[in-house]
C-alpha cells in the first residue's frame, strides 16, 4: 500500500506537470514542469521525502532496462544513422 500511495504522489505531479504545459505556452516538456514542482515540494519541505523515497529508488534502479528499447530503435535505423555519427556522437559527449 506505501508503494501505491507514492506512485500517487509523483503521479500527481507529473499531471501537474501536464496542466503547467497545457496552461503554459512555452515549449517546455509537461515532465520537466512536474520534476520541477516534485523538486521544489521536497526543497522547500512541503513533501517529506518519504512520501516518494522507496518508489523513486525503484524507478532509478529501472532505467537501464528503460534505454533497453531506445537503443533496440537505434539499432534498426543504423542505416540512416550512419551518415551523421560523428555529431551524434560529438552530441553525446557534450550533453554527457
Amino acid at each position: 500500500m506505501k508503494y501505491l500511495k507514492q506512485i500517487c504522489v509523483i503521479f500527481l505531479f507529473t499531471f501537474l506537470g501536464e496542466a503547467l504545459h497545457w496552461l503554459i505556452p512555452w515549449p517546455v516538456p509537461a515532465s520537466i514542469y512536474g520534476m520541477v514542482l516534485l523538486f521544489a515540494a521536497l526543497s522547500l519541505k512541503l513533501l517529506p521525502l518519504k512520501a516518494v523515497k522507496e518508489t523513486g529508488d525503484f524507478l532509478v534502479s529501472m532505467l537501464p532496462v528503460l534505454f533497453v528499447a531506445p537503443a533496440v530503435g537505434l539499432l534498426d535505423h543504423w542505416e540512416r544513422l550512419q551518415g551523421s555519427l560523428i555529431p551524434v556522437l560529438v552530441i553525446l559527449v557534450v550533453s554527457t
